[in-house]
């Protein structure tokens, strides 16, 4: 059964929006955009310690109690005594190289290192004692007789050296200092005469930092930071004694294994690593915490910034310096990766469109128009397109890119002002079978775990998903438990990073046929429940429909046998892989798009969800079945309620309870019937029903498969309005452009994949003078339904009040308290890490029988390879973003990998340009000769418009969500004739793609 979701009152609603001020807080005011004044995330010196006992002792004469085995450099800090440290980071475990932390500790033996000595109960700690500060000031003049006298980050303050021989009273050094360094260092220069630093050539060939050499100290904490925390191990100490230092490797920071998280500049204490934007603006003057924009992990930053004027026009400007990694951030605990830490320069690009421009013919070129004018020429138009064609003529796409609150005014506007439900969002196009596949199973259309979770898992099972290109900073997170004794099970047709990396070896690769995935899970659930291997106690509690399915899966068509024509893999391989599974004491399921699209995506999802019922993996830390999403808000937007069926909190538009929570506070009657998806709507455009469309943060027409039809009808539409940062691929078939908001200018909300709420700042104010949230309430002011926000606290008020997963929810507590997971509600007022506890959402877990049908997208003589696709790390999505910063510096296009046999047969060579052609369309890379792909399956990726990917994908598609199937497309690859110069100017189909590198027929900046 499903159980109907929690009905609210119109008194209950208004009582809810009536107590908003509850907590003292002026919501109708806008946060401070200038934020707070710079201060550095404090230091404790080595990590938390978490214990169930206690030990007091006295820190110069303070009495401090701490977990059992805190360090007593730790101690000391949480009790406000400084003790000076260059090797120690609460980030990493202690290393105790630096000998600055030294101590006396009474009746013990010398003056050990406060970071590895941990505290003992009565123990009697003096940090400052004459024999203390004698040992640490000899201890820092070595120090500085080895670094540099004109070292520029001591005078801009990113270098701790010369803060720390104020600290430690060092007036002179008896070793002397070294020489000035000299600027025509290098391999041409004269030998270094004596005391003069020469550790070796400055290494300026990453985009994003420097490494100075001869400022290293050689602690080796951003060794240990790429190891420990990134798991990369890209760095290593070269030398001994003196002539130590650190090392990417044989080649320079560029050419290395180096993945630029960033965890090494962040852990260095002096200038040996260092921004290059800290360099060239100068230390931050204020922070603004954040959540950041790009992938579905939701990492928390404190974005540091200053003000600069510019000289011709005299106009401060606010800069974003840096982008650090929160600490307290519960999502990524202050790990990052290179787009988040580094790809913010998109923002400012001069391809940003920064006023609204109109026209009346794509054919015509752009005029540039006041906010008012753009305004109401959408409103004329969209009013005067349902006065000829009816009131579901028009419609709206919002984006998983934009805030909870932008999306939720989105689909307001569609419902109360456009009057139908013909909402939809792109979430659709990736993640829709996870919101339909868990939401029948468990009742719920989201993860079940934190990503904390991962700590306590004994065995992951990861099915289509590349988190270490896409999800960098949980495969850290995952990578550390793998090194500390968890084993994985990857099932991808691709030999992907976490099949074999440093330290860390999967105990199966399974490299299952694309659009096999339902016959591969079926397999494994056969092979558990036929061994005994299910867990009964918790099926009979638990579940409901047990019988049904057990004799479903027994048969014998569900055997690893009888499923190995289908998904290519050895019997016993399967087998083995779903004992290890069945019999670990957490086994946790991770996966990503290679699930969910597919014809079967949601198929996929609900034999997921029965593999994690049957083996008891459910309710507890460690376990789960958990989506990593694509974008920063896909969890979000389909929680906003931008799908034409449901409302906000999945509660389905037919529903009158529902219906009437809204219909009474928004003062409209709401269609019961569902809308149309996004497929339906370029159906209609084409049959000419439908006319109109506002796409909010999308581009359709680069990102949706089947590109051909989905020009065609975005061609026949009467309006299409686009709001966007960039003239995107879809704005090429607008009427309208509206300039958008980057998230250095929101305010609001993104909810990432293990649904946790994290608050989305504003660094500085909106540079296109409207908030995006309050665009879309003058739209439908204008066409007749008045909506006003003061501010964006505001809608999340209406959010909270009229949906009791979100009931708890406010800006004050996020601001106050942090980032929550939904829900959270009377029951769960802090919020909920672990679903499905004591019981599933729904009542009794249901178990669905999944049948394996076989994708219609099959191969023949004139198509016999399948194609995938994919992302890369460097890159985000359709590319919009990260292709308008250095990124690109690692990905400039998107390439075909193809396997030796493969590539042989057809004269393949990498660097070869090749045409890559479907049953819909043609396009041409270049190829990448790789074993990573097995014979007969190619994969690209899609984050460039000049490759064009998506003009060979078919519009096949899940049969419950129409989530496209991207990652089955039969095609032919071949050597392309035509020479590279002249494939790099136009796409096979005559498209002319817009690209940074490309002028825009018809821009005016």
């Amino acid at each position: 059964m499903t159980l109907t979701p929690e009905a609210l009152t119109p008194e209950q609603v208004a009582s809810r929006l009536g107590s908003v001020s509850r907590d003292g807080q002026d919501v109708g005011r806008p946060p401070d955009p200038r934020g707070a004044a710079y201060q550095p995330e404090p230091d404790f010196g080595t990590p938390q310690v978490s214990s169930d006992q206690t030990v007091t002792l006295t820190i110069d004469g303070r009495e401090v109690t701490v977990p059992e085995g805190t360090s007593v450099m730790r101690a000391a800090r949480e009790a406000g005594v400084e003790i000076p440290s260059l090797c120690a980071t609460d980030s990493l475990k202690a290393f105790g190289s630096c000998r600055l932390c030294l101590v006396d500790i009474e009746d013990g033996k010398g003056k050990p290192a406060s970071c590895t000595t941990p505290c003992a109960d009565g123990a009697v700690v003096r940090t400052d004692t004459d024999e203390v500060r004698s040992l640490r000031q000899g201890v820092m003049e070595l120090y500085l007789s080895d670094h540099p006298a004109d070292c520029p980050g001591c005078a801009r303050g990113s270098c701790e050296i010369a803060a720390l021989a104020r600290q430690t009273g060092v007036a002179e050094v008896r070793y002397g200092l070294p020489a000035p360094s000299r600027p025509e260092k290098g391999p041409g220069a004269a030998p270094s005469p004596g005391g003069l630093l020469d550790r070796g050539e400055r290494d300026a060939s990453n985009p994003y930092f420097d490494y100075e050499p001869d400022a290293c100290i050689a602690c080796s904490r951003c060794v240990r930071a790429c190891s420990d925390i990134q798991g990369t191990f890209a760095l290593t100490v070269e030398g001994r004694g003196p002539d130590s230092r650190i090392v990417p490797g044989p080649t320079d920071f560029f050419g290395s294994e180096c993945v630029s998280c960033g965890a090494c500049v962040q852990a260095c204490p002096t200038d040996a690593l260092t921004e290059k934007s800290v360099v060239s603006l100068g230390m931050p003057k204020r922070t603004v915490e954040t959540t950041c924009a790009y992938c579905g992990v939701g990492c928390s930053f404190r974005a540091e910034v200053t003000d600069t004027t510019d000289q011709q026009t005299g106009q401060t400007r606010t800069e974003v310096v840096r982008m650090m990694p929160l600490k307290a951030g519960k999502a990524n605990e202050g790990h990052s990766c290179v787009k988040g830490r580094f790809a913010y320069g998109y923002t400012n690009h001069e391809d940003r469109q920064m006023s609204p421009m109109v026209r009346d013919s794509i054919d015509d070129e752009w005029r540039q128009v006041s906010w008012s004018e753009a305004i109401q020429r959408v409103a004329d138009g969209f009013r005067g397109i349902q006065d000829r064609h009816g009131v579901g003529s028009i419609g709206g796409i919002s984006s998983s890119r934009c805030t909870n609150e932008e999306v939720y005014v989105v689909q307001k506007m569609v419902r109360a002002a456009f009057g139908n439900n013909n909402v939809d969002t792109c979430a659709r196009v990736c993640h829709s079978p996870t919101g339909y596949g868990l939401n029948q199973t468990f009742g719920t259309s989201a993860g079940t775990q934190d990503f904390a979770s991962v700590e306590d898992t004994d065995v992951i099972l990861l099915i289509g998903a590349n988190p270490t290109d896409a999800h960098p900073v949980f495969a850290s997170r995952m990578k550390q438990r793998l090194r500390q004794g968890a084993r994985i099970i990857v099932a991808d047709p691709r030999q992907i990073d976490l099949v074999r990396t440093p330290h860390v070896e999967a105990s199966a690769h399974l490299p299952l046929r694309p659009g096999s995935n339902v016959a591969f899970v079926n397999a494994m659930a056969h092979t558990i429940v036929t061994e005994g291997l299910h867990d009964k106690g918790f099926l009979e509690e638990r579940c409901e429909d047990v019988e049904a399915y057990l004799d479903f899966i027994r048969a014998p068509e569900n055997s690893p046998e009888a499923t190995a024509d289908a998904t290519g893999l050895e019997p016993e391989q399967v087998r083995e892989a779903a004992r290890l599974y069945a019999d670990a004491g957490n086994g946790s399921i991770y996966y990503g798009l290679g699930v969910t699209e597919h014809s079967q995506g949601s198929t996929m999802v609900m034999g997921m969800a029965n593999l994690a019922m049957v083996t008891g993996n459910i309710g507890r830390p460690g376990v789960g079945v958990n989506p990593l999403r694509g974008q920063n808000n896909v969890q979000g937007s389909c929680d906003m309620g931008s799908f034409p069926h449901e409302l906000p909190g999945y509660r389905h538009i037919s529903l009158p309870d529902v219906r009437s929570i809204y219909e009474d506070l928004w003062g409209v009657t709401l269609d019961p019937e569902p809308g149309l998806r996004i497929p339906n709507m370029f159906d209609a455009a084409i049959g000419g029903s439908f006319r109109g469309l506002f796409v909010h943060g999308e581009d359709i027409a680069q990102s949706d498969p089947n590109l051909q039809h989905v020009r065609a009808a975005l061609t026949s539409m009467e309006m299409v309005v686009v709001q966007d940062l960039f003239l995107n691929e879809t704005a090429r078939y607008a009427h309208v452009f509206l300039p958008g908001s980057s998230f250095l200018e929101k305010d609001g909300t993104f909810t990432n994949a293990e649904r946790r709420l994290g608050r989305v700042r504003p660094v500085m104010s909106s540079r296109v003078g409207k908030d995006e949230w309050q665009v879309v309430c003058e739209i439908a002011t204008a066409m007749g339904y008045p909506m006003e926000y003061a501010s964006a606290a505001e809608i999340m008020d209406e959010i909270a009040a009229t949906t009791p997963t979100f009931a708890g929810v406010s800006f004050a507590r996020l601001d106050a308290e942090g980032s929550m997971q939904w829900p959270v509600n009377d029951k769960a007022p802090q919020g909920t890490p672990t679903m499905h506890v004591d019981a599933f959402v729904r009542g009794k877990g249901k178990l669905v029988p999944t049948v394996f049908v076989p994708t219609t997208e099959t191969t023949n003589r004139r198509f016999p390879l399948i194609l995938t696709t994919g992302r890369i790390l460097t890159q985000y999505n359709v590319g919009a973003q990260t292709r308008r910063t250095a990124n690109s510096s690692w990905h400039p296009e998107d390439v075909l990998e193809v396997h030796p046999a493969d590539a042989e047969m057809r004269g393949i060579r990498t660097g070869d340009r090749v045409e890559l052609a479907s049953r819909v369309g043609v396009t041409t890379l270049t190829a990448l000769v790789s074993e990573r792909m097995q014979p007969g399956v190619v994969y690209t990726t899609f984050h460039h418009p000049v490759t064009g990917a998506n003009v060979v994908t078919t519009e096949n598609s899940d049969w419950a969500t129409n989530c496209p199937e991207y990652k089955v497309t039969a095609v032919q690859v071949g050597v392309a004739n035509a020479r590279r110069e002249q494939e790099e100017a136009e796409v096979s189909d005559g498209h002319e793609p817009v690209d940074p590198a490309i002028d825009v027929v018809g821009a005016r900046r």
